[in-house]
């Protein structure tokens, strides 16, 4: 039988093709190792990675910190399931809590579970604490909101190739407007609205900054109705904007956080739902979980993936790094009609190309930019999503611009 690396990337590709669902576009290009900012296809080709593995690896492929927890604990003990109590566990919780300032977590694995977790305990919170009747509980979501693709997830999507053939879909959620304070407060009247589920930025919908101030009124409007403000932080979260959450840029803390992807520094799934006791303690033994929850391997994982955000001041890095690379981007929109316009904080950009949604423009820069020595995937047909791992230097940052810049300059239709 021949090994991964025996194989070409057309022949790689070929397999996929030909055994795998066809549930993904990738960007042909075929990686077989990384290391940093870099990532390297089977014939050895490096590449700049821009897409972080859409922000799980903020901390860099294969951080010697993160691998280091990661192997240690992986010869020691690596699952229990939690019929029994494991000597990491308690240790992380007691961690993470003091690490993000909230009472309780509960540990999931994926993104899309940390997002099912908290719509669970939003519910069971207004069912137990609020005393909104039985079945009636509603969660305000926006449009064009993404955090993942279970049942519930398509049923709070706006996209119809999340939720088109997927239905019936779940009840109870209600679907308003981004970044409109007036259709929030207008939802908010109805006294059975538990809770408003929101990405700070919206990630996959483009990169999707709201109004400055957006988030913290939505929060006070949400308190002053009892109801939960939720962020999804999967992707904006663990220092991805230029603060270690996005929520805080406007000076607040959600009630319940939702965070995932780069916990674990891309090494293994791992999320994360942080709230207070009063929320936490709805759920009782037996009414929600997960065997892989709260594993050993994932904590220890996580803990050493949180010591490298705040020990290289990642967030900081970010915030440098970010400002930079807009600076850089809209030199260059200067110079070219094909792009029109850059927005995001931190390392979480994208420019937008002067086209439609179903134009292959985008997926083309892409190709060229592939050819270049630098990965990154359209969205949305239009935008080009650009998100390094945190760790990337200024020079490097220049190096990766000057790569944008010629390839877009020099880009024919």
């Amino acid at each position: 039988m021949l090994t991964a690396t025996q194989y070409s990337s057309h022949e790689l590709i070929a397999l996929e093709e030909a055994h795998g669902a066809h549930n993904y576009h990738p960007l042909p290009v075929v990686l077989d190792r990384g290391e940093g900012v870099f990532l390297y296809d089977v014939e050895g080709k490096r590449y700049y990675d821009f897409l972080s593995a859409y922000s799980a690896v903020n901390q860099g492929h294969c951080h010697p910190h993160i691998i280091k927890a990661l192997t240690e604990q992986a010869q020691k003990l690596t699952l229990t399931s939690r019929a029994f109590y494991n000597s990491v566990l308690g240790v992380y919780e007691k961690f993470i809590t003091d690490f993000f300032g909230y009472d309780r977590v509960l540990p999931m694995n994926t993104g899309v579970e940390g997002g099912e977790t908290a719509i669970k305990l939003c519910r069971k919170w207004a069912y137990k604490i609020k005393q909104v009747p039985e079945n009636q509980a509603k969660i305000i979501f926006v449009e064009n909101n993404f955090w993942g693709r279970t049942l519930a997830a398509v049923s709070s999507s706006t996209d119809p190739s999340s939720y088109k053939d997927y239905g019936p879909f779940l009840p109870g959620f209600e679907i308003i407007p981004y970044n409109d304070l007036a259709a929030l407060e207008k939802a908010l009247q109805d006294p059975h609205v538990a809770g408003f589920m929101v990405e700070p930025i919206q990630g996959e919908a483009g990169v999707v900054v709201p109004d400055a101030g957006y988030l913290k009124k939505a929060y006070e409007l949400c308190k002053a109705k009892n109801v939960l403000f939720i962020a999804d932080e999967v992707q904006t979260g663990i220092a991805r904007t230029g603060k270690l959450t996005a929520c805080e840029h406007e000076g607040f803390k959600p009630d319940i956080l939702i965070l995932g992807k780069a916990l674990s520094g891309g090494v293994l799934p791992v999320s994360a739902v942080l709230t207070s006791h009063e929320v936490m303690l709805t759920i009782r033994p037996g009414e929600h979980g997960s065997t892989f929850g709260g594993n050993p391997l994932a904590c220890k994982v996580a803990m050493a993936a949180l010591e490298v955000v705040e020990n290289e001041k990642l967030s900081e890095n970010s915030e440098k790094m970010g400002i930079l690379f807009r600076k850089r981007m809209e030199e260059m929109i200067a110079k070219t009609d094909l792009v029109t316009l850059v927005r995001g904080k931190g390392l979480l950009n994208a420019i937008v190309i002067n086209d439609t949604e179903d134009s292959p423009t985008a997926w083309n820069i892409c190709l060229a930019l592939r050819d270049n020595g630098l990965l990154a995937k359209p969205t949305h047909g239009n935008i080009i999503r650009f998100a390094p791992p945190l760790v990337m230097t200024e020079t490097q940052l220049h190096e990766c611009c000057d790569i944008i810049e010629n390839t877009i300059l020099n880009f024919k239709k």
